[in-house]
């Protein structure tokens, strides 16, 4: 492990938008909770996009850019790095890294195809550094409070878990076939955002044990084909060929929890108007809670009262009281707001506090074993839909 006498040198393996938002976490970890953490270098961030990794070098701070991964893992300087690209990627560049003695931050889903997600799980349990995956909503205040809620019994006897992710950055027809829309079946909106709100639902109430009655499909079978790079959800120019969708805009399945509670979950990239839609609602026999992550400072919690009359869901708003919030905002107050960027940030200084073995660390990040387990989930899922919604079961949790 680094020691607090040596300074954390960084990287950030892609420039787009979920690589831009690595890039800021990095860059905030030591402006936020006590102290510990030692300096960090902002060294480089890599993209075969170089106008674009030099924005993102320029605007983040980093001290250069760089035009390949091959370069973050020749790199003997660097000590931590984000692996922020598209999923087949993510194999190949994270066993380079683990090989170079690196410590490795992946982005969800942990890979392309689930047998290679069980090659990253098995390196990483022999690996002598540290390895974890990018489950930002985890360190939402919000969240880790209804998750508090629910391991101190205040929900009581859970009985239903429904869970959402709904966005629209699929819905216009026009959009380019970026790598979004490649791969099989549970590689679209099931992996993109699916894998988000599974891993909320395991983390706030437990593993999941079965799926069943899925349905996946498509909405807008052909995309036109970019003629450039396409950063992020945002336009790029297309030419007239089109090219087919390989994989699913929406799916819905239920699920069967190993406490016996029952969850039904929806995600969709064709939702119109919900740009960011993660949502959930946990209901027990003595309480239930909701969040809403377009209203992320917040969340709903109704639990038993003395007095039945003024009964009904409190809102309540984000502060210092909750998880995260003390220490990690600079305005120390309710109401004050929240984001991604915050999560984000929390996320880098978890991961760095694991790499650095600080005294008193953030929870630790996900690893690359509750990755697989998620993608596990999504091909169980795919499984269902192809036998007509007949139930399967999922894989003990390791």
């Amino acid at each position: 492990m680094t020691t607090s006498a040596q300074p954390l040198s960084v990287a950030v393996i892609g420039a787009g938008m979920a690589g831009r938002a690595h890039a800021a976490g990095y860059r905030s970890v030591n402006t936020v909770f006590d102290a510990g953490l030692p300096p960090v270098r902002l060294a480089a961030i890599a993209d075969a996009n170089i106008a674009l990794g030099e924005d993102a070098a320029r605007r983040y701070g980093y001290e250069k850019a760089l035009p390949s991964w091959e370069a973050v893992a020749e790199d003997p300087t660097i000590d931590a790095v984000s692996i922020v690209v598209g999923n087949d990627l993510h194999r190949p560049i994270a066993e380079a890294l683990i090989a170079a003695g690196k410590h490795v931050l992946c982005e969800k889903p942990l890979a392309g195809t689930v047998e290679d997600a069980r090659a990253m799980a098995e390196l990483a349990r022999g690996a002598d550094v540290v390895t974890a995956v990018g489950y930002t909503f985890r360190r939402s205040p919000a969240i880790a409070a209804i998750r508090d809620h629910v391991l101190r019994d205040e929900l009581g006897e859970l009985t239903l878990f429904s869970g959402r992710y709904w966005c629209d950055y699929a819905t216009d027809p026009k959009g380019p076939l970026s790598w979004r829309f490649k791969g099989g079946p549970g590689s679209g909106a099931l992996g993109d955002v699916g894998a988000h709100v599974i891993d909320t639902a395991e983390y706030i109430a437990g593993p999941i044990t079965t799926v069943s009655g899925a349905s996946l499909s498509t909405q807008i079978p052909k995309r036109p084909l970019p003629l450039g790079a396409v950063v992020g959800h945002n336009a790029a120019p297309v030419s007239d060929e089109l090219g087919a969708v390989e994989n699913e805009d929406t799916a819905s399945f239920t699920a069967r929890f190993e406490s016996g509670l029952v969850g039904t979950f929806s995600v969709s990239r064709t939702a119109f108007g919900l740009p960011n839609g993660l949502s959930f609602d946990i209901l027990g026999v003595g309480g239930r809670a909701a969040f809403d992550q377009h209203r992320p400072a917040e969340y709903l919690f109704d639990g038993a009262q003395p007095d039945a009359r003024p009964g009904g869901a409190r809102q309540i708003i984000a502060g210092p009281n909750l998880p995260y919030f003390k220490g990690g905002y600079p305005m120390e107050a309710p109401g004050v707001g929240g984001g991604n960027a915050e999560m984000f940030t929390y996320q880098a200084r978890a991961f760095l506090d694991q790499v650095a073995g600080v005294a008193e660390p953030l929870p630790s990040c996900a690893t690359f074993a509750d990755a697989l387990r998620t993608m596990e989930i999504i091909q169980a899922v795919v499984k269902s839909s192809r036998q007509g919604g007949t139930a399967v079961d999922v894989p003990p949790a390791v």
